[in-house]
């Protein structure tokens, strides 16, 4: 980011600087590298490529430092875990903090087993990450909070807890932007707050969705948002989700599922600085 830009940053809306980075990321096209999980590894791809990133899908400790080192931005989805995965999280996480490149963490189910719960620990405790995304039980968990997560959703238990102060206490906790997606999504640094309204309920009965909103993170942060601040790239991320949602739900809503998760993909596809500027819907605070 250049002087004139960070000067007109000074006065812009969070949907006006969404807007940039959308612009910025389809000029720049950053490679994102994704060690994700095998429900969803295709969507995310998928999701990078409409968003106008290039993805990677590279799993194995024997190569993961060296295609992180090359990446712009590193995506982390816990959604199947394993230790050798593990492995390969820690390697690519340390050389992308070597590298300065954005970490993203999506700590799915994080609290729904002891093999969850010491991968989300261990990759806490060994990898600076820039931005975690998750729902509120994911989240709530990365805090130290009571978190009774069963799966990989949110638990019955948990939806009581509020949003924003479990992002406010993850955030200052690993000193890092931290994301909570549900019916209002909120996006936190400990410092500055957003909160973002979009999206469709259909949303949940596709698999994946958190997973793509993970990945499209990863491809804003990689975009060029200025090193060490990877708030404004969580707020676009999320933005653009929920805006894609609603077109798709408009689209095919009607449809069902299948044919929603389609439209899904090509609303991100179709997305430009126009339709971030007119639709998202930011709350800043």
């Amino acid at each position: 980011m250049n002087g004139e830009e960070r000067r007109e940053r000074g006065g812009m809306s969070m949907a006006e600087q969404a807007a940039l980075l959308l612009d910025r990321l389809q000029r720049r096209r950053p490679l994102v590298h994704c060690i994700t999980n095998y429900v969803t590894a295709n969507d995310c791809a998928n999701i990078l490529l409409a968003i106008g990133a290039s993805p990677i899908m590279a799993d194995d400790p024997e190569e993961t430092e060296e295609i992180a080192a090359a990446a712009s931005a590193l995506v982390l989805n816990m959604g199947t875990p394993s230790r050798r995965k593990l492995e390969a999280m820690i390697r690519a996480g340390r050389r992308a903090n070597e590298k300065g490149i954005p970490v993203i963490l999506d700590p799915v189910g994080a609290g729904a087993s002891r093999l969850r719960r010491e991968m989300a620990e261990s990759l806490i405790r060994k990898v600076r990450v820039d931005i975690l995304r998750g729902n509120v039980s994911e989240v709530s968990f990365a805090a130290g909070l009571a978190s009774r997560e069963k799966g990989v959703d949110v638990s019955e238990a948990d939806r009581g807890i509020d949003r924003t102060e479990a992002a406010l206490a993850a955030a200052r906790r690993l000193g890092c932007t931290v994301a909570v997606t549900g019916e209002v999504d909120v996006v936190t640094d400990g410092r500055r707050t957003a909160r973002i309204r979009g999206g469709s309920s259909m949303m949940a009965r596709v698999t994946g969705t958190g997973c793509m909103t993970s990945a499209l993170a990863g491809a804003f942060a990689g975009a060029g948002a200025e090193r060490g601040d990877a708030f404004p790239a969580a707020v676009a991320a999320l933005a653009s989700m929920g805006i894609a949602g609603e077109t798709a739900f408009e689209k095919a809503g009607h449809l069902g599922c299948g044919s929603f998760h389609i439209a899904l993909l090509d609303a991100v596809g179709g997305l430009n600085e126009k339709s971030i500027r007119e639709r998202a819907e930011i709350e800043e605070g």
